[in-house]
């Protein structure tokens, strides 16, 4: 009877010891893996020197960004056009943060089969000494949540999220900072700066004042002023965006002087805003003073600016 009672602990133990040895084994490739999935596309260090940025697809050149005294622009269509910065730190945020990109394949004759060939889309980008990194962007695995990726003059192919391609899907209208005032994007102003705002249109001219926390305002007769209404409005007008640019050529068709809005800051700055009359299409055409954009401006936004006295009344 001791003898089985012995050997049943013996191999109580035995059994013990092999789940833990079994288990260390699957711990440790779980960890080997993970190390080996785990990667990163740019050292965030090297992305601080980045002074260019191409993508191309089809051997033909998508985008094309410049940054310039620390400001991003894009000379794709061969016109320098301001880019919103937000947009290139979310891009090369995901090209500089670790995360799961798996190795699929380490083999040359794979590549086409992954979507990456030679002629594949490209992103390169440029440090102060050259090329920083060049990697080919390849199919979508069959999730259609993973994109295939390998460096340029390697043969390893990585998947990992694919929301790298809607970066340069989407149109080039998106990456353009078209905030008619884009200090107001990098938050270098904002409504609360502004102490006067002037609106001049075809039928009349609209001044608010600011006066501590209350607006006067003339040129326009308001019973019952909504005042948190009124802020709301300068900031609108304030942060103004169009939809694209148009060349000079474009903009000499357009009379710029149909409308005017100057913005007064405390600071003893003015900007006006010269927009045009209405297009075929409800459009409008804008100039800002220190400024060489053209910008085109879409009928809710101009809806938005010339609206009518009794949108300023206390509802």
């Amino acid at each position: 009877m001791t003898y089985k009672k012995h050997l049943i602990i013996l191999l109580s133990i035995i059994g013990v010891l092999v789940l833990l040895y079994i288990g260390s084994i699957i711990f440790d490739y779980d960890m080997r893996s993970s190390r080996s999935s785990s990667y990163v596309w740019l050292d965030s260090k090297a992305a601080e020197k980045i002074s260019r940025i191409v993508v191309s697809t089809d051997n033909e050149i998508q985008i094309d960004f410049i940054k310039k005294n620390d400001k991003w622009f894009s000379v794709t269509t061969g016109i320098e056009l301001p880019v919103r910065a937000s947009r290139i730190d979310d891009f090369l945020g995901f090209l500089t943060t670790r995360s799961a990109w798996p190795v699929r394949s380490a083999s040359a004759s794979s590549h086409e089969s992954f979507g990456l060939g030679d002629d594949s889309p490209r992103i390169t980008i440029y440090g102060e000494q050259g090329v920083i990194l060049d990697v080919l962007v390849g199919y979508d695995d069959l999730t259609e949540r993973e994109t295939f990726i390998r460096r340029a003059g390697q043969n390893e192919v990585r998947s990992g999220d694919n929301a790298l391609k809607s970066f340069f899907a989407s149109s080039l209208t998106s990456w353009y900072n078209l905030r008619l005032i884009p200090e107001s994007e990098e938050k270098n102003v904002n409504a609360g700066s502004i102490q006067r705002l002037t609106v001049y249109s075809e039928n009349e001219t609209r001044v608010f004042t600011r006066n501590s926390r209350r607006w006067d305002i003339s040129g326009f007769t308001v019973l019952n002023p909504d005042f948190a209404g009124i802020e709301n409005y300068v900031a609108n007008v304030l942060n103004m965006e169009g939809e694209d640019f148009i060349d000079d050529e474009k903009a000499a068709e357009y009379d710029f002087n149909y409308s005017r809005i100057t913005l007064e800051f405390g600071n003893g700055n003015i900007i006006t805003i010269r927009v045009s009359g209405p297009d075929e299409m409800n459009k409008r055409y804008a100039k800002v003073s220190n400024s060489n954009y053209n910008y085109v401006i879409p009928l809710w936004t101009t809806v938005r600016v010339f609206r009518s006295a009794e949108s300023f009344e206390v509802q």
